[in-house]
């Protein structure tokens, strides 16, 4: 997969700032790029979402997925509720098991420390390791894990276990991590370590997915500026296989509860400047539940995905925001003339044509749950009548 700027930078920050009313013709110029590379089919990934855990030495401003130890229903999910969790994914018919979970909470919490070290773990990474290794001796599904920043080695470790993994960028600004802003007290998402993280990943051939979170106190610039990182790193490796361009919601309780949601427009806009700058060949997902209503117009800015959709848990990092049912997944996307597939979590052209980020071990199961064409064996009649 070969991303292309299709514009230069001034080019770029131009049409970020667009006004609402050259907001369509900006949306059909991306669509049209979309549609030479991608066409009209739209992907979903039918997964299961395991919350490994809650626990996270971060804070981040807008965060309702962290729990301290005080707060938390359980410190970490045990192998018995993390299979139970999965093969219950399994008999829906789910081909990804989605790992998320907080960063390096033992860092943070003895209680985290403690709990790892009575069942013989140092770091929740290395439990990590062994749940995916888990879920797949006793499933059929492929893990795809989020565990945020890591090392060389620990992207090694994890890649024989996982088909693909992930890491948002969130955004490049370092602005968004001083005083007041929304990563203050969040190391980790310095972008410097994500950014780090991100091509290590490239270097290891690890099918990797990213993205920006959007309305977080960023400038239209910096949005440019982050993309254009993202399709650099792309540019250099070739792994960066999906971009998750996905709208902040504000949560109760969290200290960004006040603050103001992106609009519909916000989106779009942000979603046809992606759509240009990494160009037609680029995988590009809006989750439409974080949009309730309106989230088909998006196909028409030129996403190509709706990310995961699971038939049997919520989403946790949104649990306010429920996926909408496959059913009318289907239906809205065939309404504006696409057609919707389902797909593994490494994506078609890496399992059919870049074989050298498809792990060894990956390649049978692979090769058994797919087409010729590399989307999930069925399509999506298998999910929806």
């Amino acid at each position: 997969m070969q991303l292309q700027a299709l514009y230069n930078l001034e080019e770029a920050y131009r049409f970020i700032r667009c006004s609402d009313d050259a907001l369509d013709d900006l949306c059909a110029r991306a669509s049209e790029v979309r549609d030479r590379g991608r066409g009209r089919r739209v992907s979903f990934s039918p997964k299961v979402f395991i919350p490994l855990t809650r626990l996270c030495r971060d804070f981040c401003g807008y965060c309702a997925f962290r729990q301290d130890p005080a707060s938390a229903d359980r410190l970490y999910m045990t192998p018995e509720e993390v299979l139970a969790m999965a093969k219950a994914g399994e008999r829906l018919g789910c081909t990804e098991a989605l790992f998320t979970l907080g960063e390096r909470p033992e860092q943070r919490y003895p209680e985290a420390r403690d709990w790892l070290a009575r069942r013989g773990y140092r770091t929740t990474l290395d439990y990590l390791r062994d749940m995916c290794a888990l879920v797949l001796d006793e499933t059929a599904l492929l893990p795809h894990v989020n565990p945020g920043t890591m090392t060389r080695a620990e992207l090694g470790r994890l890649r024989s276990v996982s088909a693909s993994m992930g890491l948002m960028l969130e955004n490049v600004s370092e602005r968004l991590c001083g005083l007041g802003g929304p990563h203050e007290f969040a190391p980790s998402k310095q972008p410097r370590a994500r950014l780090r993280t991100i091509e290590l990943a490239g270097q290891l051939q690890i099918a990797f997915t990213t993205g920006l979170l959007v309305g977080i106190g960023e400038t239209p610039e910096e949005t440019v500026d982050s993309l254009m990182a993202i399709r650099d790193l792309h540019e250099r490796y070739g792994h960066i296989q999906e971009v998750i361009i996905q709208n902040f919601r504000a949560k109760p309780g969290t200290p960004m509860a006040g603050a103001t949601e992106p609009t519909v427009n916000d989106m779009r806009r942000t979603v046809a400047v992606a759509r240009l700058i990494l160009g037609p060949e680029a995988n590009i997902q809006v989750p439409p539940n974080l949009t309730r209503r309106d989230y088909p117009i998006y196909l028409l800015a030129g996403i190509n995905d709706w990310g995961g959709i699971s038939p049997i848990t919520i989403d946790y990092v949104n649990p306010e925001a429920p996926w909408p049912q496959i059913t009318e997944l289907r239906r809205e996307t065939e309404r504006l003339g696409f057609s919707l597939v389902p797909r593994l979590p490494i994506y078609p052209e890496y399992v059919r044509t870049r074989p050298e980020f498809v792990p060894e071990m990956f390649r049978p199961r692979t090769d058994v749950l797919v087409d010729e064409e590399g989307y999930v064996r069925g399509g999506v009649d298998r999910y929806a009548a």
